[in-house]
Order: C-alpha cells, then structure tokens, then sequence
C-alpha cells in the first residue's frame, strides 16, 4: 500500500519548477515511495517521482467518477473557454516542456520542439471541435414520431500514455475526452512522467475543475491497470504501447464491455517504386525511420524498393545515415539521441545480432556507442531473406532493414505480409499509381511521397494488430462519445403528445 499525502512536491530542471508528485481531485498528492526518473543521455538520476499502485489508481477514479455528471453539464462554451486558457499556458510554458521532454526522453531539443507544437495543436482542434458537436432530426419512417439523435460522453475513462511521445500522447488523448465530456484517470509511462506533469499542471493553472483530469504514476502499471478495468465505474480505456499489452487490456475491458480505444505497433512498409524521386525518398526513409531514435511505431519499419533503383537509393540512404550525428539532445548538432534505457539498448544490441544471423549485410552502423548514455549507432542493412521471422518484427530502434524487390506488386504483397496495420509510406511520381498502391496497402494510414503524416485534422490509427480506433480528425472526439437515439410521439397536428 502507497502512504499518500498531500504536497506541493516540485524539482527543478534547467530552471524550471517541475511537478513530481500524483494530481488527485484537484490536489497534488505525494508518496512515501518513490522512484527515479532518469536522463537517457548520462543514465544520470533527475528527478524522483510519487510512485502510486492499485489502491491510488481507485482513488483516481473515485474521482474522476465524483466530477463525471458535473463536467458532462457544462457548457459547451464554458467548456471551450477552459480549453483556450490551457493553450495559452502550453504556449507560454512550451521551451520549458520542451526542455524537460529532452531531460527524460533523450530526444534532441528540436524535436521535442516539434512535438510540443504539435500536441498544442492537437489540443487547440479538440477546444475548437466542442462547439460543433451536433446531432439530428427526422421524421420517422412511418410518420408519427420523430428520430432525434445526439451524443453523450461515454463516462469515467483511463489514458495510459507511452513513453516516446509523453506530450502527444496526452494531449491527443485527454484532449479529445475532456473535450467529449469525459473525466480522466492517467496513467504516465514510467520513464517519462515529468512531461505529463506539466501538461497536468497547465490544465490546473487554467482551472479545470477537480476531479475532472488525474494523474498517477507507478511502477507497478499491470496491477494498477487491473484494479482500475476491473471497476464497473469506467467506461472507456485509451492505451497506446505494444500490442502483447494492448491485447491484455482488452482481456481485462472484455467482462465489464468497457469501450476501448488501441494505437498498437507497427511494421511501417516504405515502397520506393521505380520511378521514384530517388533523392526525396532516400531523405524522407531517413526522417521515416530514425525520428526519436526509431522509437516510433510509425517508423520505417521495412524499407522496400524497386530494383531499377534499388543501387542509387542505397548509396544515398545510406551516405545520409552516415551523417546522421548522434548526441546529447541538448547540442544543436544532434540528430539522434539515446535509447530510452540500458535494457532497451541491450534488446537493440540484440536484435542486430538477429539480423546478422540471417541472410544479410550490414552496410553502416550495428554497435552501441561507448560511454555515458544509452546510445546506439543508425544502423542499415540490406536483408536478403524475407522469410526469417525477424523480417516481421517490429523494430523500434535506429536500425533500418532494406529489401528489393522486382515488381510493384511484389512490393505490395511483401507490404502486406504482416500482422499489422498501422502506416506506410509510397514514394512514386505518378498520382494515379500512389492512389491505386495506397487502396491496396492494408494500413490504417498511408503517406504519399512523406516521411511524416500526424496531423490535427487526420484521423490517426490503423487495423489489424495495429489496434482499434481513430485519434484526432473528425473522428478522435467521438471515440469519446456514445450515440444516443430518442423516439418522440406527436399527434396528428404535429403538437408534442
């Protein structure tokens, strides 16, 4: 059992005044055990953060199903506003969570830069979607009555963030439940809690009512989870993270028919057909697969390229890998930065030894780098081999694996040839031809002659393995949203009955 007491626990990091503790209706709540949150560049210790279990994750949602009908009632507008004054702080506090994003997750500065702007956008299209949230009227079919549809929330609901994108993620969720109406109960990932504290912070300084956001962390995420799903009181989970723990997830929604909301991981195949803009495909491949260390489950997973120009991409792919700099994210020359941890580095080391085991070459990088951190060379090889099992796993590492194939249709069918569903990439000059590939790619998402897709406005997600779902676009609110339908009499004269 955790003893918690309430606090006003911060650090300080570059100069910034962290949260390190619980936020529990509307208060921040310590914890006598703790555990350390560690800088992946140094493997240095920066910050010890409350940690939580089953019994705090209930009081979580206590909570957050306490504040559910209040928050339901509120205004569209009312609510809007509060959504607005969060922005506003994001904006103003973005360095400073950019900065703390880069202390805890290795990633370089420009990136949490970029991932910041985004989440801020992710967060501002959901304050600018609570107004237009309509329903409809009709005449039923028979005449008689009338056919009203509206939506409401779907109730209390659990967000379990991933580690690689700490502020994304959280926007993106919280930002489409809260906006849908729903109380949250968050989970930080435990590598990366810090960034969620100061988005939970912000939303506190804007005066979201209590009860409504919470946030807990923990290093015991299974039974905390467990405890949670198992309580008839939620209503609704959004996990992003692996698919062996997605899968788990849905075991445990399944007796109480918990709505469930999955981004699971990818095999993102990366088409280079043969008429190809060799030199923009080999330079969005890079983007592709080594962003955040290839520790996305969007990353290029399966570079697959036309043979006519398999020999010009390769040169270049991998002359551009080979000035990738690899560093602290703090120094501006940094492209990569460290594996989030030593064990996620060993299972890096590990698997490049699995590629070399099969029929393959290695054409730069394959060792961990020596010193301080946790840093791994890019690596690329050219696998020969499509039918050995490591051919098909995700990668999640700065480790880029190439194959040839003759055909576009070839390149389709190897495309395909995975269990999961998440994105891909088409790199061709002819727009008929990357529509007719992208109708017949199974994937939830397809960038067209792009290394990166997320956007606001599209609706993020995929099938299969990949997971159950849509965040973002016109669909990520009513992912939150239940659909509700009321048959209303009238007489003969149209007067209500």
């Amino acid at each position: 059992m955790t003893t918690v007491v309430q606090t006003t626990g911060t650090t300080t990091l570059r100069g910034h005044a962290v949260p390190v503790d619980h936020y529990v209706a509307g208060e921040w709540l310590g914890a006598d055990e703790r555990f350390a949150v560690l800088d992946p560049a140094t493997g240095a210790e920066i910050a010890r953060v409350a940690d939580g279990d089953a019994e705090l994750g209930l009081r979580a949602l206590d909570a957050a199903a306490a504040s559910a009908a209040a928050w339901r009632q509120v205004p569209p507008r009312v609510r809007a506003d509060l959504f607005h004054a969060a922005h506003r702080l994001l904006l103003e506090r973005g360095e400073a969570i950019a900065e703390v994003m880069t202390l805890e997750s290795g990633k370089p500065l420009s990136e949490s830069r970029a991932e910041f702007q985004l989440s801020a956008d992710f967060f501002l299209w959901y304050a600018e979607q609570i107004a237009h949230l309509h329903g409809s009227f009709a005449e039923g079919s028979r005449g008689g009555y009338r056919v009203v549809t509206t939506h409401q929330p779907v109730g209390p609901t659990l967000l379990i963030t991933p580690w690689n994108f700490p502020l994304l993620m959280i926007a993106r969720k919280a930002g489409a439940a809260l906006a849908a109406g729903c109380t949250t109960v968050v989970k930080s990932a435990r590598e990366t809690p810090l960034t969620c504290t100061m988005f939970v912070q912000a939303l506190h300084d804007a005066g979201f009512p209590a009860g409504v956001v919470n946030l807990v962390h923990t290093t015991s995420s299974s039974a905390l989870s467990a405890a949670v799903m198992a309580d008839p009181r939620l209503r609704k989970v959004s996990f992003t993270g692996s698919t062996e723990v997605g899968t788990v997830l849905l075991r445990q929604a399944a007796p109480g028919i918990v709505n469930a909301s999955m981004e699971l991981g990818g095999d993102g195949p990366f088409l280079v057909l043969d008429d190809a803009d060799v030199e923009h495909a080999a330079a969005q491949a890079v983007i592709a697969k080594f962003r955040n260390a290839g520790q996305a489950c969007v990353a290029a997973n399966r570079i697959i390229v036309h043979e006519a120009v398999a020999d010009r991409f390769l040169e270049r792919f991998v002359e551009l890998t080979r000035g990738l700099r690899v560093g602290n994210g703090f120094d501006a020359e940094t492209d990569i930065g460290p594996i989030i941890s030593a064990s996620q580095r060993d299972g890096v080391t590990r698997l490049v030894e699995d590629i070399r085991g099969i029929d393959a070459t290695l054409l730069t990088g394959g060792s961990a780098v020596d010193g301080e951190g946790y840093f791994f060379e890019p690596t690329v090889f050219e696998v020969h081999d499509r039918d050995n099992e490591v051919c098909h796993r995700e990668l999640f590492a700065p480790i880029a694996t190439i194959y040839r194939v003759s055909s576009t249709a070839e390149a389709v069918a190897f495309a395909n040839d995975t269990r999961y569903g998440l994105s891909a990439y088409v790199f061709t000059r002819d727009l008929s031809r990357a529509l007719a590939v992208s109708e017949r790619l199974d994937f939830g998402m397809v960038g067209v002659n792009r290394g990166i897709m997320a956007d606001p406005a599209a609706p993020f997600g995929g099938i299969k393995a990949s997971g159950l779902g849509r965040e973002g676009g016109q669909d990520g609110i009513f992912e939150f949203l239940e659909p509700k339908y009321v048959a209303v009499t009238v007489d003969e004269e149209g007067a209500l009955a």
